[in-house]
């Protein structure tokens, strides 16, 4: 807190798949403060058919007003995620908040999911969560206000979100689980575990295998997710653990009313997002 007024300025943010996307606009709004942002993803070069790299996340979040540290990291590889903190560390003298944002998808029934697909989903979203939150433990552990935070659903047995994409479910679910789990196990020792989940579709690269341009015309912008989160991670970690939170019911409690600002065709009815039940609308 400075002068009583949330903040994360000061704070060192590890942030999984944060070259583009969700993960770098939650990035960029924690410069805003003064944070220091680690930008930890695979993409070391520029690729056309999908914008971003780590280099230039990392330029956007120190033109905000942060401090960037750019580090290649395949959340899959137990070495590269130990390296990708330790110089997190060595740079910034600890970790305060872990964001795991990262994430494979492949949106397909049984017969049509390779096995090879399965894996990457596996590996990269339940075990890659597991994997960046054990890794990052010590170091939250002594921080001040620590918290974990995955871009993951609300949990819910419905077999309509497992029917169309059995192993994207799996997987994304699993990543929800290390919340239910960790959230209780750590409770005691204050280190905060929270989900955030959008509402409506969001406008990003991944977008793209859901119906592209013409979903995104439905759909909001990444900064209403990075608002979102920002507004979780500057809570009182004892106080704010074990939720499964949607980004629009976050900024509400806040005191927010008017969501135009994140629409990407204001006036268009806005698509519901995979995992938000119809009980959940606002």
């Amino acid at each position: 807190m400075l002068g009583g007024m949330p903040t994360l300025k000061g704070k060192t943010i590890f942030i999984t798949g944060a070259s583009r996307g969700i993960g770098k606009a939650i990035g960029v709004r924690a410069a805003r403060d003064g944070a220091n942002v680690v930008v930890a993803a695979k993409s070391k070069v520029a690729n056309p058919k999908l914008p971003g790299t780590i280099y230039s996340a990392a330029e956007e979040i120190e033109q905000a007003g942060g401090k960037a540290l750019a580090v290649p990291c395949d959340i899959r590889s137990d070495e590269e995620v130990a390296r990708a903190v330790a110089q997190a560390v060595e740079r910034f003298g600890g970790i305060d908040v872990l964001v795991n944002n990262a994430s494979a998808i492949f949106l397909a029934d049984t017969a049509s999911t390779p096995m090879k697909r399965y894996d990457l989903m596996q590996g990269v979203n339940a075990r890659g969560t597991f994997l960046c939150t054990q890794t990052c433990l010590p170091h939250l552990l002594k921080a001040e206000n620590p918290h974990v935070l995955m871009l993951s659903p609300p949990l819910s047995l419905r077999p309509r979100w497992f029917a169309p994409h059995v192993a994207y479910t799996m997987a994304k679910y699993g990543m929800s689980m290390c919340v239910l789990g960790m959230a209780e196990e750590l409770r005691e020792r204050g280190v905060a575990v929270n989900a955030l989940w959008p509402r409506t579709v969001i406008a990003t690269a991944a977008l793209n295998l859901l119906g592209g341009d013409e979903t995104a015309q439905h759909g909001r912008t990444a900064e209403i997710v990075a608002d979102a989160a920002w507004a979780v991670l500057t809570r009182p970690a004892r106080q704010c653990t074990g939720n499964f939170f949607i980004d629009e019911d976050v900024l509400r409690a806040e005191g927010m009313q008017d969501f135009e600002r994140y629409a990407v065709k204001p006036g268009e009815p806005l698509m519901r997002d995979l995992f938000v039940d119809e009980a959940r609308e606002g």
